[in-house]
């Protein structure tokens, strides 16, 4: 763990739910969850990705300024596969519903993969900033990050900006393939003593949980270590789009059936993916991306 995350900010299985966890999400924007997947969890995750080829068989990559691309598979839907278990499992669920005040749904979930050495940096950016143009009315959201590997400064670990959710949300901008938050204003907010720019190396199973208005970023992968990362992505019931027209390429509100948290490792679906909804690039107008 980097010595930058503030001791206040990182929490354990068993005190994430805590009222000291919720004041660390409002004044920080995050909260980082050490071992939140165990080794057996992760390692179910992982023949997923294998054994059901996600990558191959519904990725797409993102370029960067530089033409460097990570990799991603999104999909809307949970499943029922062992990712799917993850995405509804009362850890996950009652932690996002503690942190927004309120029930939630399973917005989208993808993983996203750094190749060592080619794999490019993620811009500065807000999730609401893209969130937004498919019409949620308020930033309540969040996303979950969860790395597969360790995530270090040379892989290309996640970069936030503490406290950035209190400035609302920035105006984005095309560079590259990807949409960026403009970076006049990242600038002045990383030179504002109020905010904080903090690398967040973590173990493979920690997890962070921050809000959708949290700057953050990520660089390329400069290492020989391969960086893959499951981000679940989580809305308010009340803050679902006014209609499917206007919802874009995520899905509007629908009950999440939540699984105890031991249906991951009883879970034996690794290839079985109807109903997961799996995105084709073609549609999300938020990037250029490539097959």
């Amino acid at each position: 763990m980097s010595p930058d995350i503030p001791s206040d900010s990182v929490f354990s299985l068993l005190t994430m739910k805590s009222p000291a966890a919720k004041g660390s999400f409002d004044n920080h924007g995050f909260i980082l969850v050490k071992q939140f997947l165990s080794v057996e969890e992760l390692g179910k995750v992982g023949r997923v990705i294998r054994d059901g080829r996600v990558l191959e068989r519904f990725g797409y990559g993102i370029p960067d300024e530089e033409g460097k691309m990570p990799r991603m598979a999104l999909w809307n839907t949970p499943g029922s596969d062992v990712t799917g278990m993850v995405c509804r499992s009362e850890k996950v669920v009652d932690t996002a519903e503690l942190l927004l005040e309120g029930e939630v749904y399973h917005y989208h979930s993808k993983l996203v993969v750094k190749e060592p050495f080619i794999g490019g940096k993620q811009e500065w950016h807000q999730d609401y900033g893209y969130w937004y143009m498919n019409t949620l009315l308020t930033p309540d959201a969040l996303s979950i990050f969860i790395p597969l590997d360790r995530c270090t400064r040379s892989n290309g670990c996640l970069q936030v900006i503490a406290g950035s959710q209190k400035c609302g949300r920035i105006d984005h901008v095309s560079r590259g393939g990807q949409t960026g938050a403009e970076l006049g204003r990242v600038e002045e907010i990383k030179q504002d003593e109020r905010f904080q720019h903090l690398y967040v190396e973590m173990e493979a199973g920690d997890a962070l949980f921050f809000h959708s208005n949290v700057l953050h970023a990520s660089d390329a992968n400069t290492s020989p270590q391969i960086r893959r990362a499951l981000i679940l992505a989580y809305n308010r019931d009340v803050n679902s789009a006014p209609s499917p027209h206007k919802a874009g390429h995520h899905p509007m509100y629908s009950r999440i059936e939540k699984v105890p948290d031991t249906a991951i490792l009883s879970c034996a679906n690794f290839t079985d993916f109807s109903g997961k909804e799996f995105l084709d690039p073609k549609v999300d107008k938020t990037v250029k991306a490539e097959k």
